[in-house]
């Protein structure tokens, strides 16, 4: 796999081993992938936020000191991609509560491995903001690929793009960021490969049915 700049892997620890462990497993019911899922996925939004802007703000504390503080420095856009990325609104929106959140459904066809679009829902002024756009799992890449076009589409630069991901296969993080290499991209693993139905090795198996809870362990 390529050596690109703008891609950030989580750093490793026996803290984030622990909860890929959990979530991993396929025995792990919906309530536990949920909660092991979320701690990652505040792991990846903390880290996107590093990537963000900020300014210098001083505020006065209550006995009257000056601490030397800093402010967000960009209006923010949260987008999902339709289904599995909603996972990640519910952190996003903690962290980012005045912030807006758009949406794009992008499938992939279950025979063919290609995506489809189908819907999206955008701020008008999206091309105005610094985007998080949330895909969970980048195995081929074709979804992401065409939520990007549709963002470039929409005038937002691709510099303004960060992607917060939960796994990525080399084949999809080198394919991203041979088409947009301005854009950025946080992980919390880049796996092995993938399998002959396009799953990533080891995997996680089908995030979004077993986020959403229209899974069940075999």
């Amino acid at each position: 796999m390529g050596n690109y700049k703008n891609v950030h892997v989580l750093p490793k620890s026996q803290y984030l081993t622990s909860l890929h462990t959990k979530a991993r497993n396929r025995k792990a019911e919906q309530s536990e992938f949920v909660f092991y899922s979320d701690r990652i996925i505040r792991l990846l939004l903390e880290a996107a936020s590093e990537l963000l802007p900020y300014t210098s703000h001083n505020i006065q504390t209550p006995i009257g000191d000056i601490y030397n503080g800093a402010i967000l420095n960009t209006k923010l856009c949260g987008v999902s991609v339709i289904r599995a990325g909603e996972s990640i609104e519910g952190e996003y929106r903690r962290m980012y509560p005045d912030s807006p959140m758009g949406k794009i459904l992008i499938q992939r066809d279950k025979l063919t491995k290609l995506p489809r679009y189908y819907y999206s829902n955008l701020p008008d002024d999206i091309a105005e903001r610094t985007i998080l756009l949330f895909e969970p799992m980048l195995a081929t890449g074709g979804s992401l690929a065409k939520a990007i076009d549709l963002l470039k589409e929409r005038e937002v630069p691709e510099d303004n793009i960060i992607v917060v991901n939960f796994l990525s296969s080399p084949i999809g993080l080198n394919r991203i960021m041979a088409l947009y290499p301005k854009i950025q991209l946080i992980t919390s693993s880049i796996e092995n490969g993938l399998n002959k139905d396009a799953f990533m090795k080891p995997g996680i198996g089908d995030f979004g049915d077993r986020y959403f809870g229209t899974y069940k362990p075999s």
